[in-house]
């Protein structure tokens, strides 16, 4: 599933009239990075939720050619955060667990392939939730003091009153969709799932090989547009 319904204010004015999911960057929008990523480790359905200009995006996925075949969520009478959303494409998901994606993290494919790497950890014997995590030293665009300590077995524990971790949630990640059926009515945010499964045990995460490049602003597009140029001429 990719997260697609925000309303993009930090990214405003460049999404006065589109989506953040359309915003460009190095001449591709956000949601195909993140598509073509998924394609690429071979995922054939993407699921994606729409809210703010909604009409646009659809308009943009309907010219996408090749995989993954898209599904809409239509999320546009209320936005649900990420929580909501997923519960509210749960009957397009099915049982098996899914990938989850934002639409505002772009990385350089440096060793290992992120998402398959994700994919490789994943044991849902163990575990409800495997993140995909950045570190902090090669990280673009991420103002905070990181997210989580990882165990050696990759289990997770969130940062709490420490006044820095070594890792960030980098926007994808692996879970059992049935985890917010249980979930209230409306808008609430995964994060409050992840938070009351971690001292389970239950939330691992691994960490991507590549550099992370977080859009969340007019700047951090700049800065990321920068970074893919300095990569794809090295």
């Amino acid at each position: 599933m990719v997260l697609a319904a925000g309303l993009g204010t930090r990214m405003r004015p460049l999404t006065n009239d589109r989506p953040k999911a359309l915003v460009e960057v190095a001449g591709r929008t956000l949601i195909d990075h993140m598509l073509d990523r998924l394609a690429d480790a071979g995922v054939e359905t993407a699921v994606v939720n729409v809210h703010a200009f909604a009409d646009r995006l659809e308009a943009h996925l309907k010219t996408r050619t090749g995989a993954p075949a898209i599904v809409i969520s239509d999320e546009r009478g209320e936005l649900l955060e990420t929580g909501g959303g997923l519960r509210k494409a749960r009957p397009l998901l099915g049982e098996d667990p899914v990938f989850v994606a934002n639409i505002d993290s772009v990385w350089t494919q440096d060793g290992a392939p992120a998402i398959e790497s994700l994919a490789k950890a994943w044991d849902p014997e163990r575990m409800d939730v495997c993140l995909l995590l950045a570190r902090l030293d090669r990280t673009l665009g991420f103002d905070g003091a990181g997210d989580f300590f990882m165990a050696d077995d990759g289990a997770l524990t969130f940062r709490g009153e420490a006044a820095s971790a070594p890792y960030a949630y980098m926007g994808v990640h692996i879970c059992k969709p049935g985890l917010v059926d249980d979930g209230p009515d409306g808008a609430f945010s995964l994060a409050t799932i992840w938070r009351r499964l971690a001292p389970q045990g239950r939330v691992h995460g691994v960490v991507m090989d590549g550099f992370w490049m977080h859009v969340g602003d007019p700047g951090a597009r700049d800065e990321a547009e920068a970074k893919l140029a300095g990569a794809h001429a090295g």
